[in-house]
């Protein structure tokens, strides 16, 4: 076994690999570090002894303002078999080595791994890192609990039959106003963005610049795309409503953002950009469908009721890992950052 070190200019294999394996994920390819370019970003390839790859790491790296230290983070990663401590280890240790380029002072990772994932816990605490109890589903860089859809081996109809009643009927209410859903690339952005301000203000959510959106879209390409629903009121214009911004890699389709107008809620867009976006996924063969997180498991947050009754389930990661690298850097860092925040 050995590990190996890639940039992000010669990261086809690794992205070929994260793209196929079933822990892979969007995060764990080169295709996000270049969305993230205000990071530094490096690769790292484990291979068995006849080169066959068996696990890849992406990392982002992190300067930390006002100090000689980097934080690497691993979003989603690594991509292997999460109970192959060999594996794992060799990909930490690697990337630990490549950190002290960096004067790394810690790694941090959050696998997609559920909570009851007993070996995952243990490989990982042998490991030497700290696991972050999870508190606030949004703390952490990544959301900890996610609702999805297992669509493998359905078919359309199976999984519009999934679909809770009040859904389905709620697609129908948006096919009989005849809401529209057109599909685009970043020459969208700015009008996803003006949505996503009205939806920011309305719900509170983060909100994203239209340069950001177009970003994700074009470094994407055909794995990314815009779901606008437009309605033409009678004796009206028609009119952009509701969208959403889609990622596939792999068998895997995301929801990643979503937006609404406060107009016209009541032909239900929302539902109707959802079931395109799922019939989209089943018909390229995806075999998960990922809305992404919720704040709690709770019939009474509107969030999760919209999400979980899209035939979906519900799946609570174990959180944020820490591997401290250099523990007085550590301290370092940690008490400039409280002085920062108390300053702001």
């Amino acid at each position: 076994m050995r590990t190996e070190i890639t940039d992000i200019d010669h990261a086809g294999e690794l992205d070929e690999f994260a793209a196929s394996h079933e822990r892979g994920h969007f995060m764990q390819s080169s295709l996000w570090g270049r969305v993230k370019d205000d990071w530094g970003w490096f690769g790292v390839i484990c291979r068995s002894d006849s080169g066959e790859i068996l696990g890849t790491m992406a990392v982002l790296v992190r300067k930390i303002s006002k100090l000689p230290y980097h934080m690497l983070y691993a979003p989603r990663g690594p991509v292997c078999d999460l109970h192959d401590s060999a594996v794992f280890d060799a990909l930490i240790a690697a990337a630990k080595e490549e950190g002290r380029k960096y004067n790394a002072y810690a790694l941090k990772i959050d696998k997609d791994a559920d909570t009851n994932d007993d070996g995952y816990r243990e490989i990982v605490r042998r490991a030497g890192f700290k696991i972050n109890p999870v508190t606030d589903a949004f703390k952490g860089f990544q959301c900890a609990r996610v609702i999805r859809i297992d669509l493998a081996g359905k078919s359309e109809d199976e999984v519009f039959a999934s679909f809770d009643s009040g859904h389905r009927r709620k697609v129908r209410v948006a096919l009989k106003n005849n809401v529209e859903i057109e599909k685009y690339g970043s020459e969208k952005a700015e009008l996803f963005y003006d949505m996503m301000v009205e939806t920011t203000r309305r719900d509170g959510f983060e909100l994203r610049s239209a340069a950001y959106f177009a970003k994700i879209l074009d470094t994407f390409g055909d794995r990314a795309r815009l779901y606008i629903a437009y309605y033409t009121p009678e004796g009206g214009e028609k009119t952009a409503i509701a969208g959403a911004l889609a990622l596939e890699y792999g068998k895997k389709f995301w929801y990643f953002y979503g937006a609404s107008r406060d107009i016209h809620r009541n032909v239900m867009p929302n539902y109707l950009v959802q079931w395109e976006m799922i019939r989209d996924a089943v018909n390229h063969g995806c075999t998960l469908y990922d809305f992404r997180g919720v704040t709690r498991f709770d019939e009474d947050d509107g969030l999760y009721r919209f999400k979980i009754k899209f035939g979906a389930y519900k799946e609570e990661f174990m959180g944020e890992m820490e591997l401290v690298i250099k523990p007085a850097a550590a301290k370092i860092v940690d008490k400039t950052q409280e002085i920062i925040k108390k300053l702001r």
